[in-house]
């Protein structure tokens, strides 16, 4: 944990002095200096090792320009650990803490918070975190907070992705969003379903129960104002970039459901990874080859003329 929260503190100090030098920071290469650091750290019973914010500050107000500058500082801070330091004794901590502030201070940028409160809360709330996190008990604790509020939001995206009706664009044979476009509307006896993100085991299930929830209320609008009966869903899976073997299953647990409701299922532009392992599976041979089309508008127009062949 000491080690992640390390280099974590150390890339996010690197980034924000590469941000104001606009030079571009290596991960690889900042990983491969903390190890080797604190490798040779270890063998002489060192503190772990990693890039101290305030003083890259003070470094940095200072004008220093190359490494040559940790090594002067380096030298300087020895100096003072073994001549100097009763010198220093009396000095009031709240002097030294000037410095700091008077350093660091330059680097909060004001604007950059209000973006990000304006373009993702999450992100705000993750700022924040790190910044109380900082202020009230250590770099090292701000970092934590920070990194566990995006990870929960990571974890939040995965489990739970964005599924959206989709609508035809009047004189168009494009579909989109009917939140985003309002004007789109819906055909009758076809509902459209888009699944944003790759089927895996963490999403699976709520991929298939959210898809039949789409379904339900489609069928429940649908008989209250009097249309036809729903016939087919299409789920368009252009979004979905990959699937395992839980998302394969949640799509056969649907194709099933969707069978005993007479409702038939159709895929709409499934990628070649996708398609490889429904061959691979066979699940293309229970939903039926035919049943797999390019576009959505193909699918539509397939499924508008078999309701016109039933009687």
């Amino acid at each position: 944990i000491s080690a992640m929260i390390g280099l974590t503190e150390a890339v996010a100090i690197g980034r924000t002095f590469a941000a104001l030098k606009d030079y571009q920071l290596d991960g690889n290469k900042e990983m491969v200096a903390l190890g080797t650091m604190n490798i040779a750290g270890s063998m002489t019973s060192c503190y772990i090792a990693t890039g101290s914010f305030s003083r890259s500050a003070v470094n940095f107000m200072a004008g220093c320009q190359t490494p040559v500058s940790n090594i002067i500082m380096s030298a300087v801070v020895l100096l003072t650990l073994l001549v100097i330091t009763p010198l220093f004794k009396y000095t009031p901590n709240a002097i030294l803490g000037s410095i700091i502030i008077s350093a660091v201070i330059g680097l909060v940028d004001y604007e950059a918070v209000i973006l990000i409160w304006k373009v993702d809360k999450m992100d705000f709330i993750s700022c924040m975190g790190a910044f109380f996190g900082v202020v009230f008990a250590s770099v090292e604790i701000g970092l934590l907070i920070a990194v566990s509020i995006s990870f929960a939001k990571i974890l939040l995206q995965v489990t739970r992705p964005r599924t959206v009706l989709l609508g035809n664009l009047p004189g168009t044979t494009i579909y989109r969003n009917t939140d985003q476009y309002p004007e789109a509307r819906h055909i009758p006896g076809v509902v459209i379903v888009r699944v944003d993100s790759a089927i895996y085991f963490s999403n699976s299930n709520y991929v298939r129960e959210r898809t039949l929830r789409w379904l339900t209320e489609e069928e429940e609008k649908a008989k209250a104002e009097g249309q036809s009966k729903i016939n087919f869903l299409i789920i368009e899976m252009s979004p979905v970039i990959d699937i395992d073997t839980s998302g394969i299953h949640a799509l056969e647990d649907l194709y099933k459901n969707l069978k005993k409701r007479d409702i038939q299922l159709i895929l709409a532009n499934p990628g070649s990874i996708v398609m490889e392992k429904l061959l691979s599976s066979k699940l293309n041979e229970h939903i039926g080859s035919n049943n797999i089309f390019l576009t959505v508008a193909d699918a539509v127009r397939f499924c508008t003329r078999k309701s016109m062949q039933e009687p």
